[in-house]
């Protein structure tokens, strides 16, 4: 019997695998499909424990159906562009893209090392031409379509970074990397029309992701956010010499419109600037925008600062009640949601009426409670009831009240039902070198021109100096900038923003489909064949910004004929949202520097042991702290393991009958590691085998066979699949393990069988309890004292002793 080593082991099996292509898909037509898949890793350098974490999840899920009969497709990559390559180059004085490449090849190893499961021939890097460049031609698709625009807006800021960040990626107020401020500047950038897609969005997030995590599809249902409502036009007479001017307002309570006694706008709405120009409140709002723009978006959306606002100088009509109503701008409204202005009703709006409070403002109530309904904290009432001070429509209940008011705005033109979404344009424009340029061209004479599809990929120059100051480095390459517009061959200039990142993270598995093909993204039958992902495994944050894009992206390229795998295509059928690695209470993370590094856990106890670790030590959607006690427990369980098979196999006197306890165990065993395998209860399926390795080895000398451990060996396979290889070749099996056939069980001998225990009071029979034969001493005396016919005999007292003898009798003394 050899020691178990995991450093000849591992090696050994990986060089075979990879050696016998065991992991390489190819389309099969008559053979049902699997497609497994983690999140795209970015190659920062190094994985940690937490990585390893989210890989070992979709490697036994791979493993798993490939035993079950599936032809699975197992892929990797890299989301190769992005500012903290810039950013490290920068540091160290290098190039982004050799930075990059180094730090892939490094990972690289330590996924062979970790013997997943991958199929490498479909390995992609985002930052490469030929794969950016069919997303360049998706954009000039989309531009064709009007989804792509140009347009100046306000947009979140990180000075630090010096480029524009989406709103998912300024949460807090802070940059998503480097996690300093954000502030809020106009800028005129390009915008893809998400919204357009609003309405499909939400309906497929019922009708097609039901293998979703409800907390998901319940963020982007919030984050699209639908509301039905009302747009009515306020009047703004203006001072002499200007037009009056109309500002539309979206209200989801038009029932509370005789109500509204001042209005709010956003801070970047462009009338406020005009309205307080030339006045003495010129200053306040210059300032009040300032002070605004510091205020993170999600903390104006949850209300997580003191409501601030000045007024303009400038009244507007109230088309119902003819009042003229002050005009704010307010901190807490948004310019991306609805129209950027809000009709304020204090009386039944609670920060409407805080704002009122603190600047004297009007508060009427139109609105009597229903019965039982209560006021907010601060004495808004946002309920339902009925109109009072509200003309023609006192009386009225709200319902039908908004329907009745919406009519009568309608008839006199200043009114009429809508619908409103939060989502909005997704801004794709970032100031810096590494990611995919815009394929666009500025010429004085034609203006914005496409570059022609035969010209892509516009690829990004080598020779460039980064020196991290404002702006896009590309800006100050002059052989890049200058060229001729494809229009009029005249002298123009090119677009030197580059695309977020996360446009190329929206289609990178269709990719997988088909790296090599050349006519497209990705050949339609491939993608036909393979699409959707079956099982996608990635982090909760990504809930709203990842997931949400790549949705939205699939449905696009079905509308411009690229590819169509189903009417929704919807690019994932199921997903987990893993948990976090923690350590000392924090996530993982090289910034924090409190990673544990793969390479130092694999060097001591084996890959095996640091994967069967992270799934046994928590659920996988819950975080899990690590513990290099846990991890020692794991490896002895492992040494475990493969002494009991090394030592029956070196044995060889087993009898080869199963009695009908250890065939109860096997199949037992089995159906409760494939249903937690497919429940994702990893944790208690590496429970239920380690149960089975103490039964086994509690008896071992007369009734284990060699049924029994092959077993063993087959289930434990997908936790620890070099040492289970080379357990499965030592019992004398030629065939890899992953290609036999995943163990099942016959529900007839999983049945329990029941014994008859006697209880006993003071020595007389009151009760007999059938129980299950593995019954634990604590729950066989739980039920012994809760027995009807004992409790009558106990009179309430606490029994002296309650003795259990296996298998017998409960003996309950008083």
């Amino acid at each position: 019997m050899q020691d178990y080593n995991p450093r000849e082991i591992e090696p050994k099996w990986q060089k075979e695998w990879e050696k016998n292509g065991l992991f390489k898909a190819k389309e099969e037509k008559k053979r049902p499909k699997y497609y497994v898949l983690e999140m795209l890793p970015y190659p920062s350098g190094r994985l940690h424990m937490g990585h390893v974490r989210n890989y070992s999840i979709g490697d036994l899920i791979a493993r798993y159906k490939i035993m079950q009969g599936f032809n699975v497709l197992h892929p990797i990559g890299w989301d190769a562009f992005g500012m903290p390559a810039e950013n490290a180059a920068i540091k160290n004085k290098t190039h982004p893209g050799k930075w990059t490449f180094e730090n892939i090849a490094y990972m690289q190893k330590q996924f062979r090392k970790l013997g997943i499961s991958y199929d490498w021939d479909r390995e992609v890097a985002t930052c490469a031409p030929d794969y950016y460049k069919w997303e360049q031609l998706v954009f000039l698709k989309m531009y064709e379509k009007g989804i792509v625009t140009r347009k100046t807006a306000m947009l979140n800021w990180c000075d630090t970074c010096k480029t524009v960040l989406a709103n998912e990626q300024a949460e807090g107020g802070k940059c998503w990397r480097c996690d300093n401020d954000v502030a809020l500047k106009p800028m005129t950038q390009w915008f893809v029309r998400i919204p357009l897609y609003a309405e499909e969005l939400l309906e497929d997030i019922d009708k097609e992701l039901k293998g979703w995590p409800e907390r998901v599809t319940h963020m982007q249902k919030l984050w699209i956010g639908k509301s039905e409502g009302a747009l009515i036009k306020f009047s703004l007479p203006c001072k002499e010499g200007r037009e009056d001017q109309v500002v539309d307002v979206f209200t989801t309570r038009p029932d509370t419109l005789f109500g509204a006694t001042f209005m709010s706008l956003a801070a970047e709405h462009p009338l406020v600037e005009g309205l307080s120009k030339g006045t003495p409140e010129e200053a306040n709002i210059k300032a009040f925008r300032e002070r605004t723009s510091k205020i993170g978006r999600m903390d104006r959306l949850l209300g997580n600062y003191e409501k601030d606002g000045v007024f303009t100088g400038a009244y507007c009509v109230n088309p119902v009640t003819g009042l003229d109503m002050p005009v704010y701008a307010a901190n807490f409204v948004l310019m991306d949601y609805g129209t950027g202005a809000v009709m304020a009703v204090p009386a039944h709006d609670r920060r409407d009426f805080e704002f009122a409070k603190k600047y004297s403002l009007p508060i009427k109530e139109v609105i009597k409670p229903a019965q039982g309904e209560q006021r907010t904290a601060n004495g808004a009432y946002e309920g339902p009831g009925t109109l009072i001070n509200s003309g023609e429509f006192t009386g009225m209940g709200n319902e039908a009240a908004k329907i009745a008011i919406i009519d009568a705005l309608k008839k006199q033109g200043v009114g009429d039902k809508t619908i409103n979404y939060k989502l909005k344009d997704w801004c794709i424009s970032r100031q810096r070198y590494w990611g995919a340029p815009i394929p666009i061209v500025y010429c004085e004479k034609c203006g914005i021109v496409p570059v022609p599809e035969k010209e892509l990929p516009v690829s990004l120059p080598e020779d460039i100096e980064l020196t991290g100051e404002g702006g896009s480095p590309l800006a100050k390459l002059e052989k890049f900038i200058n060229c001729k517009c494809p229009k009029c061959k005249g002298a123009a200039k090119r677009e030197t923003d580059t695309m977020d990142t996360f446009v190329e993270s929206s289609w990178y598995f269709l990719r997988y489909c088909s790296p090599k093909y050349s006519k497209g993204p990705v050949d339609p039958e491939a993608a036909k064949y393979w699409m959707p992902v079956d099982q996608y495994i990635g982090g909760i944050e990504h809930a709203v910004g990842h997931l949400l894009y790549c949705r939205f992206y699939m449905k696009v390229l079905r509308d411009l004929g690229f590819v169509e795998f189903s009417k929704s295509n919807e690019p994932v059928k199921h997903l987990l949202t893993q948990g976090m690695v923690t350590l000392g209470g924090s996530a993982m993370s090289k910034s924090r520097g409190n990673i544990v590094d793969p390479d130092r856990i694999i060097e001591k106890y084996g890959a095996d042991t640091a994967r069967l670790f992270i799934l046994f030590a928590s659920p996988p959607e819950k975080d899990l702290e690590w513990s290099d006690a846990g991890i020692d427990g794991c490896w002895r369980f492992l040494n475990r393991v493969w002494r009991l098979v090394t030592k029956e196999e070196g044995g060889r006197k087993r009898e080869e009958r199963l009695g009908n306890e250890l065939e109860r165990w096997i199949h037992k065993t089995i159906k409760r590691v494939t249903e937690d395998i497919e429940r994702f209860h990893y944790n208690t399926a590496i429970s239920a085998i380690m149960e089975y390795v103490n039964y086994l080895c509690a008896n071992h000398e007369s009734r284990v066979t060699s049924h029994a451990v092959e077993t063993l060996v087959l289930l434990i396979s997908p936790f620890a699949p070099h040492m289970a290889e080379e357990l499965w070749h030592l019992t004398g099996h030629k065939e890899t393990i992953i290609k036999v056939k995943w163990p099942s069980y016959d529900p007839e001998k999983v049945k329990e069988e029941k014994m008859l225990i006697v209880v006993q009071v003071n020595g007389k029979l009151r009760d007999k309890l059938e129980v299950a034969p593995d019954i634990s001493e604590e729950d066989i005396k739980k039920q012994a004292l809760a027995s009807e016919k004992v409790t009558g005999y106990l009179e309430g007292k606490v029994p002296k002793k309650v003795i259990y003898v296996r298998g017998r009798l409960v003996s309950i003394v008083v």
